[in-house]
């Protein structure tokens, strides 16, 4: 009985396939994962990527109103952007972009920074009443937020006179705030940052609750105060959030379209004009989808520079420490 129970217990057994071994499974199981994946790649290539390589012929082609009825367009090089480089408009255009970016970027996370500060410092209802409010402002459409902000600096019924008016202001009754440019510029700016400070804020308030509370408390029993704390603890441990928060913002402030053309459409005069509202004029009005198409290529790659030489500064820093 012994021997047979040693035989047994020193028979070979069958050797076992390891468990994420896909040799002996069908090849429609195999296939399953990237077939259930295609639709969704498929449909970004059909929306994102080939408009994007579409948009870049056409900036290489004389592409105009006949074009778009007939066909035909022929290639022309680099003319198209031979002809915007030596343009001065173009690069007025270009550089008041970049201070229209700088001071909403500049704006938002300051703000948003606060307000994450703020809700992370109240108790659970008040900071539940701050989340729900951010969160109701998030979720306004865009065109439906611009608006409103219409309506409220609006010159005869607007909230804003009537309110500055009550105030004892009497020189803002009927004030056309649109026909100024830097007012005008002044209301986008903030319009901007009201639509973008709830999304950074509420983002940046749910990185601070993953900072150990212990962290903060030893500070606070060495006699540091909220403002060295933030330096010394917050900021170094979120720096990388900080960071996707501030790239993001960069993106949404530099396309920004829909808010500048509804409310001025670029003016009065060239004050809110920046590159995408630039793009879209030139080839609505002119006529010229190959010169608009040129200065979008140009703006994406402005962008993509801009964010290469921040990942550049970022990652050298992080070398250095």
């Amino acid at each position: 009985m012994v021997q047979a129970e040693r035989t047994t217990a020193d028979a070979p057994t069958a050797p076992t396939k390891p468990v994420g071994d896909r040799r002996g499974r069908p090849l429609w199981v195999r296939l399953l994962p990237y077939l259930l994946v295609a639709p969704t790649l498929l449909g970004t290539a059909y929306l994102l990527v080939y408009p994007m390589v579409r948009n870049l012929l056409i900036s290489f082609q004389k592409f105009g109103i006949g074009q778009l009825i007939r066909g035909g367009a022929e290639f022309v090089g680099i003319d198209n952007y031979r002809e915007i480089f030596t343009d001065d408009k173009f690069w007025s255009v270009v550089g008041r972009t970049f201070v229209f970016t700088a001071i909403n970027v500049g704006l938002i996370m300051v703000l948003s920074t606060l307000v994450a500060l703020l809700i992370n410092a109240l108790d659970r209802w008040m900071r539940l009443t701050v989340m729900g409010g951010l969160v109701l402002a998030w979720a306004i459409p865009v065109l439906a937020a611009t608006t409103v902000f219409q309506w409220l600096f609006q010159s005869q019924l607007g909230v804003v006179n009537w309110a500055l008016v009550q105030l004892g202001f009497e020189q803002f009754d009927g004030h056309a705030w649109f026909a100024d440019g830097r007012s005008t510029f002044a209301i986008i700016v903030v319009l901007i940052v009201w639509q973008s400070v709830p999304f950074a804020a509420l983002t940046l308030y749910a990185a601070m609750t993953t900072v150990p509370r212990e962290l903060y408390e030893s500070a606070q029993i060495d006699g540091a105060g909220p403002v060295k704390i933030f330096r010394l603890i917050t900021f170094p441990i979120l720096r990388p959030m900080f960071g996707l928060i501030l790239c993001l913002e960069v993106i949404w402030v530099f396309k920004s379209f829909v808010q500048i053309w509804v409310i001025s459409q670029g003016g009065p005069g060239d004050a809110t004009l920046t590159l995408p509202v630039y793009a879209y004029q030139i080839a609505q009005s002119l006529n010229r989808y190959d010169l608009g198409a040129a200065i979008s290529v140009v703006t994406v790659v402005l962008l993509t520079l801009v964010l290469l030489a921040y990942f550049r500064q970022m990652f050298k820093e992080e070398g250095e420490l």
